[in-house]
C-alpha cells in the first residue's frame, strides 16, 4: 500500500512537471497513462484548467513596453480624421486583444544613429563639398504619424529602415547646400544643420519617422576652395592683427609718453603735496611742542605746589609724630615717674604710718608686758633683738676690705694670734658701743641671766 501511494506521488509530481514544461514550450500536453490508471483525473483537470486559464489570460492580455508600439490588427476602426484602418496602436501600458480576430505586432521605436556621408554636394557657385554628419532618427510614437510608418515598415528590418532615412536626409543635405555657399555651410554649421532638420522633417513624417538631432561633424572640399578662403582669411587675420599690433604699439606709446608726462606732473603736484604737509607737520609740532611744554611748566607747577602741600602735611605729621615720640619718651615716662614717686611716698607714707601704728601698739603691748614681766623683761627683750643685734655686729668686719694682710712675727706666736683676735676684739667694741650709746649692756645682761639660772638650778636640786 504504502508503495501504491509513493508511485502515486511520483506520478503527479511527474505530470506537474511535464505541464509547466509543455507550456513554457508551446507544446502538446501529454498525460501519462499510468496518471488516469492510478485515479488522478481530478487532480489533472485542475492542472490543465489552470494551465489554459493562464493561457487564455496571456493570449487575451497584450502589454506594450515604454520603447515600442504594438500594433493590433485584424478588426476595422477609424481614426480620429475619420479613415478606416484595419488596426489600432497601442504606445505604453496594455489592451486585451481577441484572439482568432487580432494578431498581435510589435515595432521599436528606439533611436537609430544614422551617418550620413556627400561628396561632391555642389553649393551655390558651383563649388563641390564633401560633408560628414550624423543623425539621430526613430519610428514616430505620435498617433497621428506612427500610421506611416506602419504601412511603410511593418515587419520591416531597423537596417533597411535606417537605409530609407539615410537616402532621404542625404537629399535634403544635397538640397539645403546647393541654396548655400561654401562660407554659409562652413562657417554657420549650426545654422546649416537647422536648415536640414526643417527641412527633411516635413519628407520624414510622411515615412512615420522623426529626426531627434543632427550634427554636422565636417566640410571639406577636393578643389581647395575652403583652405584658399581660410589662406585669404588667415592673411587677413595677419594682416589685421600687423596693423592693430602697430596701432597698438603707437598707441601703447603714446600713453606710455603720457603716463610719463602725467607721472611727472603727478610727482610735481606729489612733492609740493608733501612739502605742503611737512610744513604744516612742522606747525602742528611746534603747536604741539609749545603745549606739552606749556602743560608740562603747569603740571610741574602744580606737582610742586602739591608736593609742597604734601611736604607741610607731611612736616606736620613728622612734628605730630615727634611730639608723640617725645611725649612716649619723656613726658608719659615722667608722668608715670611721678606717678610712680608720688604712689611710692604714698606708699612709704602709709607703711611709715602703719608703722609707727604698729609700733605704738607693739610699744604699748610692750610696755604693758614689761610691767608685768619686771626685772626679766630687759633679758627677755635682749634675748629677741639678739639676733639682729649680732647680725649687725657680724656685719662689721665684713665691711672691712682687706686685699693682703702681712704679719711681722718675732717668732714667738704672738702676732698671729693677735691677728686671730682682731675679729672677737671687734664685736666687743661693737657690743661696748651698743652699751655706751643705747645703755644696753648685752654681754652684762646675758652673764646675768647665765647666773641667775645656776642658782635656780641649785635652789630646784635643794
Amino acid at each position: 500500500m504504502t508503495s501504491k501511494l509513493t508511485n502515486l506521488n511520483q506520478n503527479q509530481s511527474l505530470e506537474q512537471s511535464i505541464t509547466i514544461q509543455n507550456y513554457l514550450q508551446n507544446e502538446p500536453l501529454i498525460l501519462h497513462p499510468q496518471i488516469v490508471k492510478a485515479g488522478s483525473f481530478p487532480l489533472a483537470l485542475m492542472i490543465f484548467l489552470s494551465i489554459l486559464s493562464v493561457w487564455f489570460f496571456k493570449s487575451f492580455l497584450c502589454i506594450c513596453h515604454p520603447n515600442e508600439v504594438v500594433i493590433l490588427s485584424g478588426r476595422k476602426r477609424k481614426t480620429k480624421g475619420g479613415q478606416d484602418v484595419g488596426y489600432r496602436v497601442i504606445t505604453g501600458g496594455r489592451a486585451v486583444r481577441i484572439p482568432i480576430l487580432e494578431t498581435i505586432k510589435r515595432m521599436n521605436v528606439t533611436t537609430m544613429p544614422i551617418r550620413i556621408e556627400i561628396r561632391n554636394s555642389y553649393a551655390k557657385g558651383g563649388t563641390p563639398l564633401n560633408i560628414h554628419a550624423i543623425a539621430n532618427v526613430k519610428i514616430s510614437s505620435n498617433p497621428e504619424i506612427v500610421g506611416n510608418a506602419i504601412e511603410r515598415f511593418l515587419d520591416r528590418d531597423r537596417s533597411e529602415i535606417s537605409r530609407v532615412a539615410r537616402e532621404t536626409l542625404e537629399g535634403n543635405l544635397r538640397g539645403v547646400v546647393a541654396t548655400l555657399t561654401p562660407e554659409q555651410v562652413n562657417e554657420d554649421r549650426l545654422k546649416f544643420a537647422e536648415s536640414i532638420t526643417s527641412d527633411v522633417r516635413r519628407d520624414l513624417m510622411k515615412l512615420g519617422l522623426e529626426i531627434d538631432t543632427m550634427k554636422i561633424q565636417n566640410v571639406s572640399d577636393d578643389v581647395g576652395y575652403l583652405n584658399s578662403l581660410s589662406r585669404e582669411q588667415i592673411a587677413l587675420v595677419i594682416r589685421d592683427a600687423e596693423i592693430a599690433e602697430s596701432d597698438a604699439r603707437n598707441q601703447a606709446e603714446q600713453i606710455e609718453a603720457q603716463c610719463e608726462e602725467q607721472s611727472e606732473v603727478a610727482k610735481t603736484q606729489d612733492r609740493i603735496i608733501v612739502l605742503e604737509q611737512e610744513n604744516d607737520l612742522r606747525k602742528i609740532k611746534a603747536q604741539l611742542e609749545q603745549q606739552a611744554k606749556s602743560e608740562e611748566e603747569i603740571t610741574l607747577a602744580a606737582a610742586k605746589e602739591k608736593r609742597a602741600k604734601l611736604e607741610q602735611q607731611l612736616q606736620a605729621v613728622r612734628a605730630e609724630l615727634e611730639r608723640l615720640r617725645l611725649e612716649a619718651e619723656q613726658v608719659l615716662p615722667a608722668d608715670a615717674q611721678r606717678q610712680a614717686k608720688v604712689l611710692n611716698a604714698q606708699g612709704e607714707a602709709a607703711i611709715l604710718a602703719e608703722n609707727a601704728k604698729a609700733e605704738a601698739i607693739v610699744n604699748e603691748i610692750l610696755s604693758q608686758v614689761w610691767q608685768k614681766t619686771g626685772s626679766e623683761a630687759s633679758e627677755i627683750f635682749l634675748i629677741q633683738q639678739l639676733e639682729t643685734i649680732l647680725e649687725e655686729a657680724v656685719k662689721i668686719p665684713k665691711n672691712l676690705y682687706l686685699n693682703e694682710i702681712h704679719v711681722v712675727d718675732n717668732g714667738d706666736g704672738k702676732s698671729i694670734s693677735s691677728l686671730i683676735k682682731v675679729y672677737p676684739e671687734i664685736v666687743n667694741q661693737f657690743l661696748n658701743s651698743v652699751k655706751q650709746t643705747l645703755g644696753v649692756d648685752v654681754v652684762g645682761i646675758l652673764t646675768e641671766s647665765k647666773n641667775s639660772q645656776t642658782n635656780n638650778n641649785h635652789k630646784n636640786n635643794f
